[in-house]
């Protein structure tokens, strides 16, 4: 594939990893950062050392304080921005030319649910609402079992690049097919963002249990392989009463395949985030669950399965869904049961 001119917009640990494995594949990147120290090391000394530290940027990828000049002229565009921020970040780039006339291809790596004053609403119907009208249906939403640091390193993930617009997928794809990375389409655009939003949900559960069942005698792997399945289950149950259209895309690694990885992994802030909820009581600090979101900045690292579990909690309520994980963590987290007890509801088998 000839050198394409690539923006990133957002320069945490997931936008600069991936931008950086665009880079690797000869493509020119400019990637976008609030911070001026960001942009400084990544042009001066090719490191982002805030979101990223010790991982090599290519020289062919560069960065800008100026969001309109990241997102012009470019034949792709990534959003990376948080998903408490996506909304806005995304109207300051709805006028530059190259996407009010639709000439660059859009795809988003953000995972989560967006509040409205409808409800929560998934990550490109909320695009949808703040871009120009030509993006309607042709936005991709990219997703898998991803680690920054890893793709960062150029070891081999997997990707997959949904969308609407069967076209606009293969272009990603294509874009996307370099050293350390393997993409692939899908069509499933609600089920793959489920997946990407409802999976942090039950690794934050999951690494609680882990942290308990390190020195456990009733908890252990099986116990975790236990919460695991349990888990893709509600996510597919959440996404099925949402409109996903391909049952599949819950067995692929859109869906265990990023469960998988985000419960297990040692870079994922989710896992981190319930172990912290034991090890170190860091609830402690926080009122209830939308007190922990306002201050969520105060964690030190983000966890979107903290935010997201409030979206789940109300869409499990809208479709009359039972979901006893993703709910038992929005009782966690709102101050309303124990950790502990609620592992051991969960996970204790009833005595007749």
């Amino acid at each position: 594939m000839e050198s394409k001119n690539v923006g990133v917009i957002g320069a945490g640990a997931w936008g600069s990893g991936l931008a950086q494995a665009i880079a690797r594949g000869g493509h020119h990147v400019q990637i976008w950062a609030r911070e001026q120290d960001v942009v400084d090391d990544i042009n001066k000394v090719h490191e982002n050392k805030r979101y990223l530290p010790g991982y090599p940027l290519s020289e062919n990828l560069t960065a800008s304080t100026d969001i309109e000049e990241v997102a012009a002229n470019k034949e792709f565009l990534i959003l990376a921005s948080p998903s408490l921020y996506l909304a806005p970040t995304a109207k300051q780039i709805a006028n530059v030319p190259t996407i009010q006339d639709g000439s660059t291809v859009i795809g988003a790596l953000t995972k989560g649910f967006i509040t409205s004053k409808d409800g929560p609403k998934l990550v490109l119907e909320t695009l949808e609402s703040v871009l120009p009208e030509c993006y309607k249906n042709s936005l991709v939403y990219i997703a898998g079992p991803s680690h920054a640091e890893e793709v960062a390193m150029g070891k081999l993930t997997g990707l997959i690049a949904a969308s609407e617009s069967g076209k606009n997928s293969i272009k990603m794809r294509e874009l996307l097919r370099v050293p350390g990375l393997m993409c692939y389409s899908s069509l499933d655009v609600i089920g793959v963002q489920i997946c990407a939003a409802a999976k942090n949900v039950i690794a934050v559960v999951y690494g609680a249990l882990d942290a308990v069942a390190e020195n456990s005698e009733i908890f252990g792997d099986n116990t975790e392989s236990l919460l695991l399945a349990a888990g893709l289950n509600e996510i597919q149950q959440l996404g099925l009463a949402m409109g996903a259209t391909h049952p599949e895309t819950f067995t692929s690694i859109a869906g265990v395949g990023d469960l998988d990885v985000t419960c297990k992994s040692k870079y994922g802030r989710n896992r981190r985030f319930g172990q912290d909820i034991i090890k170190t009581d860091i609830l402690d600090r926080f009122k209830n669950l939308d007190d922990l979101i306002a201050r969520i900045g105060e964690i030190g690292y983000l966890s979107e399965g903290a935010v997201a579990c409030k979206y789940v909690h109300e869409i499990s309520q809208k479709y009359n869904l039972h979901l006893i994980i993703c709910d038992g963590l929005y009782r966690i987290l709102n101050k309303e049961i124990k950790p502990m007890d609620f592992l051991h509801e969960l996970l204790t088998p009833v005595q007749n």
